[in-house]
């Protein structure tokens, strides 16, 4: 048996002085977690509005971008996370957006 998510602990958080661009990122990780990605998308996209600098915020948007079946914008949301891991040095990071970016490059390309 798998132990119980967080997620109804974190949603309690949300409008309180806690709630914060941490808080969102893990809430739309939890959210993936769970298969969710359209209820992800709101609260990764006010992680990154709280804390553009977030790289790993702007991964999991990417993400839940491309899950939800938005290619567009999960690509340029990986193209904004790959510039702002770039700015802090945050290398790994950066490489692995620049790889679901070819990816959904390619599979455009492909896909028509």
């Amino acid at each position: 048996m798998s132990p119980p998510s967080p997620l109804p602990g974190l949603l309690k958080l949300v409008g309180t002085p806690r709630d914060g661009a941490l808080l969102r990122f893990s809430i739309g990780a939890e959210y993936l977690k769970a298969g969710d990605p359209g209820s992800a998308l709101p609260h990764l996209r006010e992680a990154v509005a709280r804390d553009p600098n977030h790289s790993a915020a702007w991964k999991l948007l990417g993400r839940a971008l491309g899950e939800a079946g938005k290619p567009a914008e999960a690509l340029a949301a990986y193209e904004r996370g790959i510039a702002v891991a770039e700015a802090r040095g945050d290398k790994q990071a950066a490489k692995e957006m620049a790889v679901f970016a070819r990816r959904l490059r390619r599979s455009a390309g492909g896909a028509g």
